[in-house]
């Protein structure tokens, strides 16, 4: 069994955070995750407000979702070929600067086409700590159950910014200026990528030495290709579901409701997330990938059955459960599928994969709510999720450190 497979205790945890040189990378990437999900809502909500329309601000938003799946590839191989230091701060750079373009195209009230491109810039730039964060912790702790642990905190506080999020821009969006909530989440975005590119154990980690990959890059791997796949189920499962539930909200006359009832499958998520990687179950990462996208499939069917919010809600709970386990597995399955030196941009491509699966399962929920009503569209979103599910464990075999390079340990950096 690789070691990448196997269950996590409390003191794995304590012992992975209280590595010393993990300590300055690790608050500051929390502060620049910690708005990832905020900037999006803000962004949306502030060109809701200007312009008077959801469709702007929802094109603006999917050339957002659009630049990220792009740049989460592109930074991945740059931060694996050259060390996160100097792509981060160039980003990061950059970010602030599209964001101050989008800011003032937003106020002057600029064409539609014009914000949209601002947007993607914007996603373009916007500085991926989480695939380097990601990718340090196998610098600094050796194989086993304390890096196990670091991979599961990294999903699992995800996941905790997911929820707060969406909450804080709701907050801030009510604010005396409209952009209130964007401008803050940047420079919490920008301040945390730059203090995460400067702290000693990241800037050790130099340029790499190795010879040059192939042009497909961590995806040469047929592993890793099955990897995305399993991603992109996942994402989009969720996608199906958070058009599903604000349109179930509104059908009952309770439009509010929408985002209490997405954030109650998040809590679960998180409880569950940590008790689960006490004892992952398959222990084989080639048929956890598909036991738990098949899992998940099947417990969003049971969105479809409530006739009530307070049965919906309590149904979002039970199918919550299985999501931050998937994400602990995408993360753990990398350390076996990718090639040697592109942890990063491996990253980089699950992150890719959940975004395209996002942004084609709200299109095809959108048309299936407006066509059938949301109890269609959560059996949809079953049905697709098990039907990848099914792709993923007819690819089974492929989930093995790969043949196409030799995994390499990198030298361990920060001792305790």
């Amino acid at each position: 069994m690789s070691h990448s497979e196997g269950r996590t205790t409390l003191a794995d945890y304590r012992g992975a955070l209280t590595t010393r040189a993990a300590r300055r990378p690790a608050v500051a990437s929390v502060l620049a995750r910690l708005p990832i999900a905020m900037i999006g809502i803000s962004a949306l909500l502030y060109v809701q407000r200007e312009t008077g329309s959801f469709a702007a601000a929802g094109l603006v938003s999917a050339g957002s979702l659009v630049g990220v799946s792009v740049g989460a590839v592109i930074q991945g191989r740059l931060i694996d070929r050259f060390g996160p230091t100097r792509p981060l701060l160039v980003v990061a750079l950059l970010s602030a600067l599209s964001m101050a373009a989008l800011v003032t195209a937003i106020e002057s009230h600029a064409a539609t086409a014009v914000l949209v491109a601002f947007g993607a810039a914007t996603g373009l730039s916007e500085p991926m700590v989480g695939s380097a964060s990601r990718a340090l912790w196998t610098r600094l702790l050796p194989p086993g159950g304390a890096r196990n642990a670091a991979f599961s905190y990294e999903a699992i506080s995800m996941e905790v910014f997911f929820i707060l999020g969406p909450g804080v821009a709701g907050l801030l969006v009510m604010a005396p200026w409209a952009g209130t909530g964007l401008v803050l989440g940047v420079a919490l975005q920008f301040t945390g990528a730059v203090l995460f590119a400067l702290s000693p154990a990241v800037r050790a980690w130099g340029p790499s030495t190795g010879p040059r990959g192939t042009l497909l890059g961590a995806l040469a791997s047929p592993g890793m290709r099955t990897l995305a796949l399993a991603a992109l189920g996942f994402g989009m499962v969720i996608g199906f579901v958070e058009v599903a539930v604000p349109a179930s909200a509104t059908a009952a006359g309770e439009p509010s409701v929408g985002g209490l009832l997405l954030s109650a499958w998040s809590l679960s998520s998180v409880a569950f997330g940590v008790a689960y990687s006490l004892r992952p179950w398959p222990r084989r990462l080639g048929l956890r990938l598909p036991a738990l996208l098949g899992g998940f499939g099947a417990l969003v069917a049971l969105l479809a059955w409530p006739s009530s919010l307070w049965g919906l809600a309590l149904m979002m709970l039970l199918a919550g459960a299985l999501i931050t386990p998937q994400s602990t597995a995408h993360s753990a399955a990398i350390e076996v599928v990718a090639p040697a030196g592109t942890a990063a941009e491996a990253f980089g491509w699950v992150l890719t994969a959940v975004t395209l699966g996002l942004a084609a399962g709200q299109s095809v929920s959108g048309y299936i709510v407006e066509h059938a009503g949301p109890g269609a569209a959560f059996l949809a979103a079953s049905v697709a999720g098990l039907v990848l599910a099914l792709a993923v464990w007819l690819l089974r075999g492929t989930v093995r450190v790969p043949t196409t390079a030799t995994v390499e340990e990198p030298e361990l950096v920060g001792a305790r």
